[in-house]
């Protein structure tokens, strides 16, 4: 017999979110505190440490933001899709073809001026992730294939195809066998702003942009409508399929623009291993912003200190990765498990039976 059962929240107060969330974020450190304790290691100079290794100093502050910016892009075009139900589980993909499109420019292309390099990069860029997004919807769209599955697979696609690239058709001769491609010009290269590369100020920008485009722009209230209701949005006459089309575009593009900025600005040439995972943590960091590009720019902030963070632990303390992944994980697990308590609460059986009779 059941003794409890799940019922849907109404409306919640925005006063028990923010106590939910914050009883989620002190169980998530006690928990960790008591893993760290069982590795025989001080939980409290663990934490300080992630927070030292993190924003400690001037270098440690430029690493965490340029691992903030792929995560804060990716997170807005999973969102555009996750918006609209559509699950893009293709974000790693879109980032390495729109790495592709970028780095063909910069490798191929004749010498130019700098700003209109870079502009016809993010073009490319938008136009390999647009592509390699369509593709999934085109097919969702059409004939109703699952997209999750589809853009899981057109993750391995694109890890193939760049991979092909650095070992065999793009690989560098003057790399004396060594498989990597040839390092961009510097006229392909972003360029710095207060000691980082200036993706954080196309981040900003684009998480300005998608807020204004879901909340105040036609289209983007259709791809609400369509996450909320397809049977509301065809009743008022709007074009499915071309919404679903539409987002996705926008979705791989946003993903593509992440790999141009990782290709510009980090690694300074393709390389297979560029998305970094990215493509599936802002899958997590979409979902904690709630589908909020506002709210994802300070969570995907936090997700990269978290990062910088565990990896400043290993070198610092000595500790292994995998003690570093179980402290994030379990920060993760909780979090995670407060939007679960944000939108549904657990009632007794009784109680439901008591109410029903109630009601009869």
């Amino acid at each position: 017999m059941n003794f409890l059962r799940l019922a849907k929240r109404d409306d919640l107060p925005k006063k028990t979110e923010w106590l939910i969330r914050a009883g989620a974020i002190l169980l998530s450190l006690v928990f960790s505190g008591l893993i760290l304790l069982l590795f025989k290691l001080n939980p409290i100079e663990v934490f300080k440490t992630i927070i030292i290794g993190s924003v400690g100093s001037e270098m440690r502050i430029h690493q965490t933001i340029i691992k903030s910016v792929p995560l804060i892009i990716t997170s807005l075009g999973v969102l555009v899709a996750f918006k609209m139900k559509f699950w893009n589980i293709g974000g790693e993909g879109q980032i390495l073809m729109g790495a592709f499109a970028a780095s063909y420019v910069a490798l191929f292309f004749p010498e130019m001026p700098r700003a209109m390099a870079l502009i016809l990069m993010i073009i490319a860029a938008v136009i390999g992730g647009g592509i390699w997004a369509f593709i999934p919807a085109f097919f969702k769209a059409k004939m109703g294939i699952n997209e999750t599955i589809f853009t899981l697979m057109m993750n391995y696609v694109a890890i193939k195809f760049v991979t092909f690239l650095q070992y065999q058709a793009w690989m560098d001769p003057n790399a004396k066998g060594f498989p990597r491609i040839a390092p961009f010009p510097e006229w392909a290269l972003l360029p710095k702003l207060f000691g980082v590369h200036i993706g954080y100020i196309i981040a900003i920008i684009l998480v300005v942009l998608v807020h204004l485009f879901i909340k105040y722009t036609k289209k983007g209230y259709e791809i609400t409508v369509v996450g909320e209701s397809i049977e509301t949005a065809r009743y008022a006459g709007m074009n499915i399929n071309k919404i679903i089309v539409i987002a996705m575009l926008i979705s791989g593009g946003l993903c593509g623009i992440a790999g141009m900025i990782q290709v510009s600005g980090v690694e300074k040439t393709l390389a297979v291993g560029i998305s970094g995972g990215y493509g599936f943590t802002a899958i997590i960091t979409a979902w904690l912003a709630r589908l909020n590009a506002i709210s994802a720019l300070f969570v995907c902030i936090v997700f990269a200190m978290l990062l910088q963070g565990g990896a400043y632990i290993q070198v610092n303390l000595n500790v292994p990765s995998t003690v570093a992944n179980v402290v994030q994980g379990t920060i993760l697990f909780f979090v995670l498990g407060s939007e679960f308590f944000l939108q549904y609460r657990l009632i007794p059986a009784k109680r439901i039976l008591k109410e029903g009779k109630e009601a009869a």
